[in-house]
């Protein structure tokens, strides 16, 4: 399935919608404002809370963790030392862990499991430069992998706005 988000959206206390390809609204994402870190409710668009987002403080690295019916799902974490490329570390409880890993800042990656490509973030499919599409591969997790695309975006533009 593909979903389409909008660039730089992610930050501290922002609101939006994720689109379907079709350009339908399928899941709202409603940031916490007065929260210590930040925190996202990630819903359906009835109001279904499907999983929490929330940063982890005093980590030496970006680190967020996803919760799904009050029960831990992930921690998303950048990892600090990667030559040539970045790299993001989606710990799952059990044996599916995922990485992402590509040009973040650019939003062309991909999330892996076990080397094997499961889901795929790209401007190209877009004319619009602020646009960018999340393909996930049939059988996934597309809550999970669409969380993960949001903290990654969180974790890279606050970052790249500490170094402006």
């Amino acid at each position: 399935m593909r979903y389409v988000m909008r660039q730089r959206l992610f930050s501290f206390g922002d609101d939006f919608h994720i689109k379907n390809e079709h350009g339908q609204d399928v899941f709202f994402v409603d940031g916490k404002v007065f929260s210590l870190g930040d925190k996202l409710s990630f819903q359906d668009m009835v109001g279904n809370e499907l999983a929490v987002v929330q940063q982890k403080l005093l980590a030496f690295s970006p680190t967020y963790e996803i919760y799904r019916g009050g029960q831990h799902a992930a921690t998303v974490q950048q990892s600090l030392f990667t030559l040539f490329r970045a790299h993001f570390a989606i710990d799952v409880p059990g044996p599916d862990d995922l990485e992402a890993q590509g040009d973040f800042l650019d939003h062309e990656y991909s999330f892996l499991r076990g080397g094997q490509t499961v889901a795929t973030v790209s401007k190209r499919w877009f004319s619009m430069s602020d646009t960018y599409g999340v393909d996930i591969a049939p059988g996934e997790d597309d809550v999970l992998i669409l969380a993960s695309t949001v903290v990654i975006d969180m974790a890279v533009h606050n970052q790249s706005k500490r170094h402006e």
